[in-house]
């Protein structure tokens, strides 16, 4: 009797595990589609016709237009745009994570008389929001000589992501046990080779969590690049699509061909960065 209870459990128990894995990869699927049809949607009206595009916006194109990509490649100058969102990008991308992450280090492994202040300061950054120094940023880019340079997107992109990296590497740090420092002060090690060698390479799930988040409010801002850029050779890619729309009538199949252009080095910089996360995610703090 006891062997056909043992027996009919361990049934109900495999239906249930069944029924929970089945239920959680229908909510993953349901979850992608929902966020991956959007971008379907994109690629496919990319390739039809304007006219085509007006009577059929969801049905897969009776003919694949490949010119509306050479046409966005010109009509948003996506080669300069590029280069330029990139380079402002990567710059203040390397240089919010580099300084985020050392005051995070500070904020989160000492004890210091104003800590608790210093960092409620950066986590209320936070709470601006950038449509509301727009105008203070033009007037001091001015006077200080960087409106219509890269300086000019460069420091805000900094100053705009610094808190949210502050605020997630703090919280990661903090996690870290007291132990593993002071192993590596009996071996020898400063504060600053403490922070490169053992608290950084730790520190890789919410730095990669931190660089992507980083990446895509800069690859993607366009309210600083429109006040503070007028010069065309200087302008970012968001500033590019914008001109596929025209006084009376909008190009968006052309504005599509250049969205899915743009879109492209996001993914892939994205993929990129999920490995870090899973990867940083396995490795331990023990010394070998």
């Amino acid at each position: 009797m006891d062997k056909v209870n043992v027996a009919h459990d361990s049934k109900v128990a495999r239906k249930r595990k069944i029924f929970k894995k089945s239920t959680i990869y229908l909510v993953l699927i349901a979850f992608t589609v929902v966020n991956a049809y959007p971008i379907f949607w994109m690629i496919m009206n990319s390739f039809k016709s304007g006219q085509e595009f007006a009577f059929d916006p969801f049905g897969i194109p009776k003919e694949w237009i490949f010119s509306n990509y050479v046409e966005a490649w010109f009509t948003a100058n996506i080669g300069t745009y590029f280069f330029n969102s990139l380079l402002v990008g990567i710059v203040a991308l390397v240089i919010c994570i580099f300084v985020g992450a050392l005051a995070s280090y500070f904020l989160s492994r000492f004890q210091f008389k104003g800590r608790n202040l210093l960092y409620g300061f950066f986590v209320v950054g936070l709470l601006v929001p950038i449509h509301a120094t727009l105008v203070p940023m033009f007037i001091l880019m001015q006077k200080i000589g960087f409106l219509n340079t890269h300086l000019a997107l460069i420091f805000p992109y900094i100053a705009f992501n610094l808190s949210i990296t502050i605020f997630l590497l703090t919280s990661f740090m903090q996690s870290f046990p007291k132990e593993i420092e002071e192993s590596a002060i009996m071996d020898g090690c400063g504060v600053f080779r403490i922070f490169w060698s053992i608290i950084l390479p730790m520190s890789r799930p919410a730095i990669a969590t931190a660089v992507i988040l980083n990446f895509i409010n800069n690859w993607n801002e366009f309210s600083f690049a429109l006040v503070l850029i007028n010069d065309d050779a200087l302008s970012t890619l968001p500033l590019g699509l914008a001109n596929f729309a025209g006084q009376y009538a909008t190009n968006y199949t052309g504005q599509m061909a250049g969205l899915t252009i743009v879109l492209i080095p996001t993914i892939l910089f994205y993929l990129v960065m999920e490995k870090q996360i899973v990867n940083g995610m396995t490795q331990g703090a023990v010394k070998g």
